[in-house]
Parts: C-alpha cells; sequence; structure tokens
C-alpha cells in the first residue's frame, strides 16, 4: 500500500489492522484490533490511528481508541462518521475527518518556509 510506504518514508511505525478478519488477514497477517498498550515496546506509544475504512467501521475504531487513551484519529477520503468523531472528540481526542493524511502533509512541506 502506498500511504503505508509514504508514512514509513516519513519515519512512522505502521502497524496495520483488518477488524473485518477473524483473527488475522491470511495475506497480510493483520491483527483484527488496535495492539494493547501492554503488548507495545518501551517507550513506543500510538501517536494516531488513520482510518481506511467505510464509515459504518468508525464506532468500532473509536471504542478502541477510547479504551486505550489514544489522542488522534484521522478519518482519511470519505470516511465520515459524525456521531463516531464528537464520541472521540469528547474523549479528549484530537479528530480530523475527511482528509488525507498524505495530502496534508505533503502540503505543509510545500508551503514551510524551510521546505527543500
Amino acid at each position: 500500500m502506498a500511504s503505508r510506504a509514504t508514512s514509513r518514508s516519513y519515519g512512522y511505525r505502521v502497524i496495520p489492522v483488518n477488524q473485518t478478519a477473524r483473527r488475522y488477514s491470511v495475506r497480510k497477517r493483520c491483527p483484527t484490533s488496535l495492539p494493547r498498550k501492554a503488548s507495545l515496546k518501551p517507550g513506543e506509544s500510538i501517536d494516531i490511528v488513520d482510518v481506511f475504512r467505510r464509515p459504518q467501521a468508525v464506532p468500532a475504531i473509536v471504542d478502541d481508541c477510547i479504551r486505550l487513551e489514544l489522542k488522534a484519529l484521522w478519518l482519511q477520503l470519505g470516511v465520515i462518521n459524525e456521531p463516531a468523531a464528537e464520541r472521540a472528540r469528547a474523549a479528549g481526542m484530537f479528530v480530523v475527518m475527511d482528509l488525507c493524511l498524505y495530502r496534508e502533509r505533503a502540503a505543509l512541506e510545500v508551503s514551510s518556509p524551510h521546505a527543500d
């Protein structure tokens, strides 16, 4: 997936999650839910949950984010679920909806006075 490779090139560690699989996706070995904080290595944290799913999947993702006390939820282009986003905001999360993380980051780099 191009967005995964791009995120890695920016220095992010990407943990793909596939909630539609029973346990693991056969081809990609993706866990079916966000990892528990206890399963992260010392010093690791989940900085952002970037969602490429249908809007009806977002409430369960928000449940995981709230349970794990995560700080940021990014819903990609076309992923719009205002009630779930509002629940995340009420739990103290920073929420972005219906925007592409890659495009937004690229726009920031272009507009930065320090961009090469």
